[in-house]
């Protein structure tokens, strides 16, 4: 699994899961697959139709601004994280809080079981820089990405002046400008400092 939108002042947090079986394993990832930062926009699209070829299942589960405000931006990524395995799991008929299941998990901090909201989810195992040096994790961060800027794209659509297109939600110099001239929109994370 891997997050992406995380730093956006505006749009949802997205969590990519990417399942292998173990018998699949040994298979080879598709050519050129890497983190999806090390990727241009047209690469990370082209690869998403041969991620989905190799995995065994892909998903991508969202967490709304209005979530990451409530909860916080690590209970967000909870929700988001455990939406994407709810995804997995009703696609591939296995039961995924059973034993055999290991969530590898890009980052140092666990916030897909935290403690202060508790769950049910397979154990994780955390690797840093998992999105360079594991392919599921660098699968489950192109899928994320596309999947959240395909949506940022299309929110654009309602609020142009924002620029979401090009700057996917983060802080461009014209999204802080914009928002500086007209305010927040319902998509904005408004418990983040923003620009006034």
């Amino acid at each position: 699994m891997d997050e992406v939108g995380r730093g956006a002042l505006a749009g949802p947090v997205s969590v990519g899961a990417v399942m292998i079986h173990a018998a699949g394993i040994s298979a080879s990832p598709p050519t050129g697959l890497a983190d999806s930062k090390a990727l241009s926009p047209k690469r990370r699209e082209q690869l998403v139709e041969p991620i989905v070829n190799w995995a065994n299942r892909t998903a991508v589960g969202h967490a709304t601004s209005k979530e990451v405000d409530q909860v916080g931006i690590l209970g967000a990524l909870r929700f988001a994280g455990q939406r994407a395995l709810q995804q997995i799991q009703a696609s591939s008929q296995t039961n995924l809080s059973q034993g055999g299941v290991v969530v590898l998990l890009d980052g140092n901090h666990d916030w897909l079981t935290s403690t202060s909201m508790p769950g049910k989810a397979p154990p994780v195992q955390l690797v840093l820089k998992g999105d360079s040096l594991s392919a599921t994790i660098a699968a489950a961060s192109v899928i994320a990405k596309v999947t959240r800027d395909a949506a940022m794209t299309a929110l654009d659509l309602e609020h142009p002046e924002y620029q979401w297109a090009s700057n996917k939600g983060y802080a461009s110099a014209a999204h802080q400008d914009a928002i500086r001239r007209l305010g927040t929109t319902g998509y904005h994370r408004v418990s983040w400092r923003l620009p006034q």
